[in-house]
């Protein structure tokens, strides 16, 4: 089992950045690949970022804009977002899945956050 907590999300105008945090517990950190995903208020939850140890993976529409990392020491990993748009505004999880692709599929996820509220002002 490992246990996933986000934090980091808010209100910000669309330009501004926020960088969300998932502080994992429970299971060795570093043997999962980890991922981002986000639900918008009416829509199914989609990807967003993935961090598979070698590689990151990013959904179109937030490539160049978010950024994902991982501190294995930490047991941590972080979305930075900038440029953020109206359409951003989502609940954002954390998930964690065991290594192989592909990442964006969320039924591939074991573990999932309890999900942190992003919300971006036009």
């Amino acid at each position: 089992q490992v246990q996933l907590v986000e934090s980091g999300g808010g209100l910000v105008q669309a330009g501004g950045s926020l960088r969300l945090s998932c502080a994992a517990s429970g299971r060795t950190f570093s043997r999962f690949a980890m991922g981002w995903f986000r639900q918008a208020p009416g829509k199914e939850r989609e990807f967003v970022a993935a961090d598979s140890g070698s590689t990151t993976h990013y959904a179109d529409s937030v490539k160049g804009r978010f950024t994902i990392s991982r501190d294995n020491a930490k047991n941590a990993m972080t979305l930075q977002m900038n440029s953020l748009k109206p359409e951003d505004t989502a609940i954002y999880y954390c998930a964690a899945k065991g290594w192989g692709g592909p990442y964006y599929l969320e039924v591939d996820y074991d573990y999932w956050g309890q999900g942190t509220q992003v919300t971006v002002s036009s």
